[in-house]
């Protein structure tokens, strides 16, 4: 019986963090999307020198460094404490 048990935690667990990957992957995606629209309206607007590539990409290498793409981890991190706090609401209150 126990192992029936664990057996649907893990698959539980498993189904839990494919639906966390896709969903950091899909607001990694967006996020970035829109920085780069971003930087590159920023480029029209403000009529900067050189050439706009360049500004996008350097912008970009800024973006992968920021506290904000950090932020986007949460995704992971919210649904585990989430689930940790009823396993334990559950089990010892």
């Amino acid at each position: 019986m126990a192992t029936r048990d664990m057996s649907a935690f893990l698959r539980l667990g498993l189904i839990l963090f494919l639906l966390m990957t896709v969903a950091y992957v899909v607001v990694s995606l967006w996020s970035r999307r829109q920085r780069r629209r971003r930087l590159e309206r920023e480029w029209e607007e403000e009529g900067l020198p050189g050439k706009r590539e360049d500004y996008v990409h350097a912008g970009l290498q800024d973006y992968d460094d920021s506290f904000r793409r950090k932020l986007i981890l949460l995704i992971y991190i919210v649904p585990l404490a989430i689930v940790g706090f009823i396993i334990y609401a559950v089990n010892y209150m």
